[in-house]
């Protein structure tokens, strides 16, 4: 699976965990030169508190447009170290 945003490959993986259809990917796989923290921040009742990324492609910000959770409840724990996309951002095979 790879996870695209203005052309270019923002992770790459064969193994993204799935939960509710979004594909969650290892955050080693991510291509970190295209991320910046972000201070914002969510909660889901099972899965726990999440933090996010915002994407910067070809000087183009796509603001929170990747999310994760620290430290997801036990419901979640597969999450762990995984990051997903919204946004317009496109998981493709």
């Amino acid at each position: 699976m790879k996870a695209v945003w203005n052309n270019e490959i923002l992770a790459e993986s064969v193994k993204t965990v799935v939960v509710e259809n979004n594909h969650y990917f290892p955050s080693d796989t991510l291509n970190m030169q295209f991320f910046v923290s972000s201070d914002s921040t969510s909660h889901c009742p099972w899965k726990g508190d999440a933090s996010y990324y915002s994407v910067v492609v070809n000087g183009e910000k796509n603001e929170d447009a990747a999310w994760y959770y620290p430290e997801p409840k036990p419901a979640a724990k597969e999450i762990k170290g995984h990051v997903a996309f919204w946004r317009g951002i496109e998981i493709k095979d």
